[in-house]
């Protein structure tokens, strides 16, 4: 775990860029999640019709809803692609936690389209984490957050359920942007 000045996250971008991800299990949100990692799964309904899924997919893939939801990301790229890797500072004020990670897969279905990425090294967990929008049959637009992680070392470790706080609390930032996004776009 590291700790940064938000100011700095282009020079951050630049260090994890060539660095290896810190699990051997890369896409594994896109079927049964691994044994010895925690375990999450949430879909939120965020409303209905296309033009809700065509913004609801355009604020997941473009880092706006990382950025609504309070962190500061810098990205190789400014739409989530295969293989862009992005520095994330979450915290209060100038200096915050740094969470490094990298796509590991993207989904563009006409229906469905969303990412996941996985942690780099100093990231204060382990693992991986999807986001995918999806406009079903009746035509109802759901977001779905699919996540296995563990602590990465001593001071996550220690942060027990506040860490596991952390990751719930974000995942509902992360909806409530979502259908913030979209607004009154039903149709």
């Amino acid at each position: 775990m590291r700790l940064v000045v938000a100011g700095s996250l282009d020079r951050e971008l630049v260090r994890y860029q060539a660095a290896e991800l810190t699990y051997p299990e890369p896409g594994a949100t896109t079927a049964d999640l691994p044994d010895g990692y925690r375990h999450l799964r949430r879909r939120v309904l965020v409303g209905r019709g296309q033009p809700v899924f065509a913004t609801a997919a355009a604020v997941v893939m473009s880092w706006e809803m990382h950025r609504r939801a309070g962190l500061r990301p810098a990205a190789t790229s400014p739409t989530a692609d295969v293989g862009v890797t992005v520095v994330m500072c979450a915290g209060l004020g100038r200096v915050g936690v740094l969470a490094a990670c990298r796509v590991v897969w993207v989904l563009g279905e006409a229906d469905r389209r969303g990412f996941a990425y996985g942690t780099l090294p100093d990231h204060p967990e382990v693992g991986e984490e999807a986001f995918v929008v999806e406009r079903d049959a009746d035509d109802a637009v759901w977001l779905g957050i699919t996540a296995f992680s563990r602590p990465n070392g001593l001071l996550p470790r220690l942060a027990g359920p506040a860490g596991r706080g952390a990751q719930t609390m974000m995942t509902a930032r992360y909806a409530r942007v979502v259908r913030d996004a979209v607004g009154r776009r039903e149709g």
